[in-house]
């Protein structure tokens, strides 16, 4: 498999200001094979340490803080040479280990020299803790499933992957690349973007052990609930969890608290939610009253929408089988859509720094799914499902903020085109948005 986010990995190591790495993600998002992979390609050896495989790794950070002497015993346990800019030191499972986390500190101001990259799953819990962190003193790096692209090059389709990449002005796809685009975008809405889901139907092509991969991941993330330091909240993280497909199915996908349990109110299930959040194993996109800068200025704070880490999770998650996607285009139409604002919410992330929001006005009913910033500019975004692109909202939303709109954005199954001032992307182009976006301003 390749993941581009190797490049990142690559900047950092020759970053004169390089500090020691964290990696952030999702539990089974491949950061462990990324790093090991990144020291194979980069590095003359590896030295890898797992705190949960060898819980008495942890003691060595117990007994003292100094780094060289840290990192002899480590050296001695382990039989590796760690060599200043030629090994790649790698600590994983640290979400449990807050010394091994706080001496990233000592290592950035007394070891500068040596290259350590952490990884964990739940890091988004355990960094949110208020207990001694290392604030400017490490790096931070988000992995995300993998993109579409990505997925392409694993099956196999590096002249599809590398077509997308060549795309240099906005004009319409040849239907030679189009029609197979279309057809590897509904694998990737069954697969997701997990490695292993990935790797059994890339490599494998065994649906089975892809839904059961994708299932055993949706297992580890139940066991995690329990690690909630209020175990009380266990049952409550496990409704909201399987409320999601639910909540993503309603025409209007707003989050509602009634929807997890009749009659639960916000305080019963904020706390609940929000761990989920810090875990980013959901997103959390609030509505704007307005398409102005600062965009998190003008969030509602009572209204919001919940997507899912990854697409094909929420698929297994609504126990939608894998033959959908062999029956035309019924998969892009399940719940009403649900899985497309998903796909193209979890894109979206990946390419911009803010959050996307989204925004609605009642009576008439208005919706516009996401607002994205790019630098200093605000673009509502629409997502269809299909080809079918009647919608009056991103009209709406021009007639009410013309000053403000410089480019609205529509994703479906249509072409690529620029009419007039709206950017028609097709789905699978998703994760070119940025791109498209600067070209697109550039013809204007």
């Amino acid at each position: 498999m390749k993941r581009f986010v190797l490049q990142k990995l690559l900047q950092w190591k020759d970053s004169p200001y390089r500090k020691p790495l964290i990696l952030k993600g999702v539990r089974q998002v491949g950061k462990t094979w990324l790093l090991k992979e990144f020291g194979r390609l980069y590095y003359e050896n590896v030295a890898y340490f797992n705190f949960d495989e060898n819980e008495e790794y942890k003691q060595f950070f117990e007994l003292t803080k100094d780094v060289k002497r840290i990192l002899q015993n480590l050296m001695l346990i382990s039989g590796q040479k760690i060599i200043p800019g030629k090994t790649l030191i790698i600590f994983d499972e640290v979400q449990d280990c807050p010394n091994v986390i706080n001496s990233m500190k000592y290592f950035c101001e007394n070891a500068p020299e040596y290259h350590i990259a952490c990884a964990g799953s739940l890091l988004g819990i355990a960094l949110s803790k208020p207990s001694s962190f290392p604030v400017g003193k490490v790096n931070f790096l988000q992995i995300d499933p993998m993109t579409f692209s990505e997925f392409l090059i694993a099956n196999g389709d590096e002249n599809l992957a590398a077509y997308l990449q060549s795309v240099g002005s906005i004009e319409p796809i040849p239907d030679a690349f189009f029609n197979p685009l279309c057809e590897k975008l509904k694998m990737f809405y069954v697969t997701g973007g997990m490695p292993e889901p990935v790797k059994m139907w890339t490599q494998e092509r065994d649906v089975q052990a892809m839904q059961e991969a994708l299932s055993g991941i949706i297992e580890a993330y139940e066991r995690d609930f329990a690690k909630h330091p209020n175990i009380s909240e266990f049952p409550k993280i496990s409704m909201i969890w399987k409320s999601l497909p639910s909540q993503l199915a309603k025409e209007n996908k707003k989050f509602i608290y009634k929807v997890v349990k009749e009659g639960a109110r916000a305080r019963e299930y904020e706390d609940a939610l929000q761990w989920l959040v810090d875990a980013r194993l959901v997103h959390k996109i609030y509505r704007s009253s307005a398409p102005k800068l600062p965009l998190s200025a003008y969030d509602d704070l009572s209204a919001f929408k919940i997507y899912l880490v990854d697409v094909g999770i929420l698929r297994r998650l609504a126990h939608l089988s894998p033959t959908a996607f062999g029956e035309g285009n019924r998969l892009f139409t399940e719940f009403k859509g649900a899985l497309t604002e998903n796909f193209v919410l979890q894109t979206l992330l990946t390419q911009f720094e803010v959050v996307p929001r989204y925004w609605t006005q009642q009576n008439p009913p208005y919706e516009v799914d996401f607002l994205i910033q790019r630098e200093n500019d605000i673009f509502p975004v629409e997502v269809k499902s299909e080809a079918n692109i009647v919608g009056k909202s991103l009209k709406k939303f021009k007639e009410l903020y013309q000053d403000n709109v410089k480019l609205r954005i529509r994703f479906s199954l249509n072409n690529l085109k620029l009419d007039d001032d709206v950017l028609n992307i097709p789905l699978f182009m998703a994760d070119k948005t940025d791109k498209l976006i600067g070209l697109a301003l550039a013809k204007q």
